[in-house]
């Protein structure tokens, strides 16, 4: 059957004024929907198995395609994965409970430290990419990845993932380009607005 594009949980304009409706349509409906739709085309032509999102990304090293479909599919699968991932961690106005504030506290000192550290690494990022809280072995570690890789993937010589996704934000212009244009900075200060800190706290629980 293959994969579908997830429906939202808010409408598009629930995340106003921090992200656009505009931006969150498009970004939905078209960026999304356009790497499912690769996704799909891959799995069809080389009758793959309609996996769980994040098992396929696991798994890419094993499959028995050519190369230059293995990269296809890591950018496309990559981008359904990191996509999905980001729709369910949105949510207007949620605050970190003590459980998480006690978390960040012990890697990073307190929240706004955390937050200073995510902000700045975000902004020195060069290109394409994504910037995310991992969780691996109950330590925490800000990380970036290029294009549409994610940390479930082997993306070192460890053959094992990076750690566990808990926070990941969408550095691709077209996530932002719309509202913020070259302002950057301002986009990654706003997505603490919109950031579903109750669902943060649920997959540090359920990893």
């Amino acid at each position: 059957m293959g994969y579908k594009l997830p429906k939202l949980l808010y409408k598009y304009s629930d995340l106003e004024p921090f992200f656009d409706t505009k931006t969150m349509e498009i970004h939905h409906t078209k960026h999304h929907q356009n790497y499912i739709n690769n996704t799909n085309l891959v799995l069809k032509k080389n009758n793959l198995e309609n996996l769980k999102i994040n098992k396929l990304i696991s798994n890419l090293d094993n499959l028995a395609i050519p190369i230059s479909q293995k990269i296809f599919l890591r950018n496309n699968a990559g981008g359904h994965a990191n996509h999905n991932f980001f729709w369910k961690i949105l949510k207007k106005n949620t605050k970190p409970n003590n459980i998480i504030l006690n978390i960040l506290k012990d890697k990073f000192i307190n929240l706004e430290n955390f937050k200073k550290i995510f902000e700045e690494k975000a902004l020195k990022f060069f290109g394409s990419g994504w910037i995310w809280l991992i969780k691996k072995q109950n330590s925490l570690k800000i990380i970036t990845t290029v294009n549409q890789d994610n940390p479930l993937m082997f993306l070192t010589t460890k053959k094992e993932p990076l750690g566990f996704p808990l926070i990941g934000l969408d550095l691709w212009e077209h996530a932002y380009y719309l509202k913020y244009q070259n302002n950057k900075n301002l986009y990654i200060q706003s997505f603490w607005h919109v950031l579903n800190w109750d669902k943060v706290l649920q997959l540090f629980l359920n990893k």
